[in-house]
């Protein structure tokens, strides 16, 4: 593949620092991620430049010509700047000091070494392919690694030796893994050896780093080629173990299918039916494809061998939802995605009683309720969950879920499912029965709501007939 540095969608106000730089004696150069960019014809939404400069220098140039800026990375080297261009888009820019950096192989944070080559800076990049630079303000390709050509080959290798540059950072190695993923390259065999043999080195990371790579991986373009590199390396039995885990339920006697492989095709499926910006489930959706990834994990834990050669893996859905919850919070998920992806792993067989004998409308307003405001994506990850190659079986299941949404789709017209509440709220119940707030109230809107469930709108007449022949029967209505 020819490759060619686009610098067409450079920004004038690149050049224009620098000058600025350039003018104050020091050298400025793009470098990594956004080089990288100009190379696959896309704009990176975020610019770093790598300097001679100190960081007190760096502010000394460039704090007046920015429209403000922050301090956050000084100690790693690291200057950020806000600054509006002349379509008053604002651009982020971080400019840092050359450095060389390594950790102490007991601690989780860089030892920070200030350097004056760019050359120097180059190699302790992670990948060859984030190791240019782009000089300014002469628009000179600096190329000492062969990035370009790695590039072009859609090849994944270190500037120096794979087991020096994870040492310094383990968390490379989780990179290399999401970059397959992000752009489809392939590892470099010397990388992908010194991942396998270092692959302990990880748990010297914090957990949110780990996350933050492992939500990338997840929403890039092939994230099946980085959930295997994970497992291949050992990386995902220290950061994900519920997915390796799951090579174990392919017996010896293929009484069951593979079910790792078939989570990897669940994940793919459940990305081919995420939505552009306007649609319900806009793509890449993390939540969605987490799901998918982790939807069976609860199959190890209940796997039975039944009488007759048969294999059975009951309640794996509840078991399952509690195994992600636990592992979205050793790895510091907020609140909102750790519910909501362990909902959907708990809801996702609730389909298939459907597709054996029907629900009533009772059932189906359940199914809606449950699903709450991941309905939408419980939608796309039970269509994924088809992998079956028997082509009746996927079409009868694919037609009555088809008939599933229809029904949903009708009564939500009819309901609006969306936000089922009984006909009486809380302050008609207590005047009705005449009762201060407690857990009566609490028991009185629960009746109402399993009635609303089971029957639909009744309209207040109803509902204050049924609540009162309900409140004749409960102990605190009798007189004492």
């Amino acid at each position: 593949m020819d490759l060619v540095l686009d610098t067409s969608k450079f920004d004038p106000v690149v050049l224009e620092l620098g000058r600025l730089f350039a003018d104050a004696g020091f050298e400025l150069s793009l470098v990594g991620g956004p080089v990288r960019d100009l190379f696959l014809g896309r704009t990176s939404p975020d610019l770093d430049f790598t300097t001679n400069a100190t960081p007190d220098e760096i502010l000394a140039v460039a704090k007046k010509w920015a429209d403000s800026h922050w301090e956050m990375g000084r100690e790693f080297g690291t200057i950020g700047f806000r600054k509006r261009n002349a379509a008053k888009e604002v651009l982020l820019i971080e400019v840092t000091t050359y450095r060389a950096e390594a950790y102490d192989p007991e601690s989780r944070k860089p030892v920070v070494a200030f350097g004056r080559s760019l050359i120097d800076d180059l190699q302790r990049r992670d990948f060859s392919v984030n190791s240019m630079a782009l000089r300014l303000p002469e628009m000179e390709l600096i190329d000492p690694f062969g990035g370009a050509k790695d590039l072009a080959a859609g090849l994944l290798r270190t500037p120096g030796a794979a087991e020096d540059s994870f040492s310094d950072d383990p968390l490379r190695m989780m990179r290399g893994a999401r970059f397959a993923s992000q752009l489809g390259f392939s590892l470099h065999p010397d990388v992908l050896t010194a991942m396998k043999g270092m692959a302990e080195r990880i748990s010297i990371i914090s957990a949110e780093r780990v996350r933050d790579e492992l939500v990338k991986l997840i929403c890039g373009a092939h994230p099946r080629a980085g959930i295997d590199i994970l497992v291949e390396t050992g990386l995902a039995d220290l950061v994900l173990p519920e997915i390796p885990a799951l090579k174990l339920e392919s017996d010896e006697h293929h009484r069951h299918k593979d079910v790792y492989q078939h989570s990897l095709q669940v994940l793919e499926q459940a990305a081919s039916l995420e939505t552009g910006p306007d649609g319900p489930v806009p793509g890449p959706d993390f939540v969605l494809r987490f799901a998918a990834l982790m939807h069976d994990v609860g199959k190890p834990k209940t796997r039975r061998f039944e009488t007759g050669g048969g294999v059975s893996f009951r309640h794996h859905d509840l078991a399952g939802a509690k195994l992600t919850a636990k592992r979205m919070r050793a790895l510091r998920f907020d609140n909102d995605s750790i519910k909501a992806v362990s909902r959907l792993v708990e809801l996702h067989m609730r389909f298939y009683g459907y597709g054996e004998a029907g629900w009533t409308d009772s059932a189906v307003r359940r199914y809606v309720t449950d699903a709450g405001p991941v309905l939408e994506r419980l939608h796309r990850l039970t269509r994924s969950d088809v992998t079956t190659r028997n082509q009746k079986k996927a079409d009868r299941l694919s037609f009555a879920y088809d008939d599933l949404e229809q029904r949903i789709a009708v009564l939500a017209e009819q309901e609006e499912l969306d936000s089922i509440r009984p006909d009486l709220d809380g302050g008609a119940i207590m005047a009705l029965l005449d009762i201060k707030p407690g857990r009566v109230v609490g028991r009185a809107y629960n009746f109402l709501l399993e009635l609303r469930m089971e029957r639909g709108p009744l309209g207040p007449e109803a509902a204050e007939a049924e609540l009162r022949a309900w409140w004749a029967e409960q102990p605190e209505s009798q007189p004492e």
